[in-house]
């Protein structure tokens, strides 16, 4: 960068000399002049010299590329389930991995399973529509203990239809209910949901209805309390398996529990959904040879 900067001023300074030295060709330049023509001629070939300079020789700023926002992900067309690995790289198990879920829960193994220990408390909640799903984040202090882990309910979300099947036999909707563990481990509840034969409002839901927000992103803090407990079934028996997230990145290693018995809502609760979300299910995905555990007394 030095080069440029010193032949600029040698020619300058040679200008000069001769303009000195040749009055009658011009009138000498003041002083004040020169000066102001040296001090353009610098700059200009500093800026020359910057542009031409390696990004990583830059500022931190100018090197630094823009940040990568989420891929965006949906249940149809070019952002749907079967390209939902090409949109991210963190998506890559959405495609080659071997435990992922929904499954049709079927063969599975008839074995005295260790009861749920559901230690849902009343707390406060806020409902937030993320563009995907109805999603009800709860207050801290609910949980489940099973196998003996215990794991931190984070929050419940709903699928239409029931991305589970029983059989062959698909539901409604399902709710999720995500907790994890103190090592992160994750375990996910699926509570069914059909449609109720006397159309009787479920009070849970109904209460969530109630709280939706009026725009999506904005969560909704709700001004009562709900009874998690509401929404379990009153047979606690389940299926287990180990799957994944039905959701990307599509993680694998989340417990699965499938509660048996369905949970009955009207039919105008179901509708409420459906006009938010006519269908966010993703489909069924291999069993992979899986052990699935049933409670004993199943149908």
């Amino acid at each position: 960068m030095r080069t440029p900067l010193l032949i600029a001023a040698a020619c300058l300074l040679t200008l000069a000399a001769r303009a000195q030295e040749s009055t009658k060709e011009a009138p000498k330049e003041p002083v004040e002049v020169l000066r102001q023509r040296l001090a353009e001629r610098l700059s200009t070939a500093a800026e020359g010299a910057t542009a031409k300079t390696p990004a990583k020789t830059r500022g931190k700023a100018e090197a630094r590329p823009e940040g990568r926002q989420a891929a965006h992900w949906g249940y149809t067309g070019d952002v749907g389930p079967d390209r939902w690995a090409e949109l991210s790289p963190e998506n890559k198990l959405c495609a080659v991995g071997t435990r992922q879920s929904p499954i049709d829960i079927r063969d599975g193994l008839p074995v005295d399973l260790e009861p749920i220990a559901f230690d849902y408390r009343t707390g406060g909640f806020s409902v937030l529509d993320n563009g995907h799903t109805v999603q009800v984040n709860v207050a801290p202090g609910s949980g489940l203990t099973v196998m003996g882990r215990r794991y931190e309910l984070l929050q419940f979300h709903f699928h239409r239809p029931s991305e589970e099947r029983i059989n062959g036999k698909q539901f409604e909707m399902v709710a999720h209910l995500v907790h994890r563990d103190a090592q992160g481990r994750l375990a996910v509840v699926a509570v069914l949901l059909d449609r109720a034969r006397d159309d009787k409002p479920q009070p849970l839901i109904q209460t969530v209805w109630a709280n939706l927000p009026l725009e999506k992103g904005e969560p909704l803090a709700a001004q009562v309390q709900i009874d998690l407990n509401q929404l379990l079934p009153s047979d606690r028996g389940y299926f287990t398996y180990m799957g994944s997230l039905t959701t990307p990145p599509c993680t694998e290693g989340v417990l699965w529990m499938v509660m048996r018995q369905p949970v009955a809502l009207s039919a105008q609760q179901l509708g409420i959904f459906a006009r938010l979300y006519p269908m966010n299910a993703r489909p069924l995905q291999a069993g992979s040879g899986r052990i699935i555990k049933e409670s004993l007394g199943g149908p």
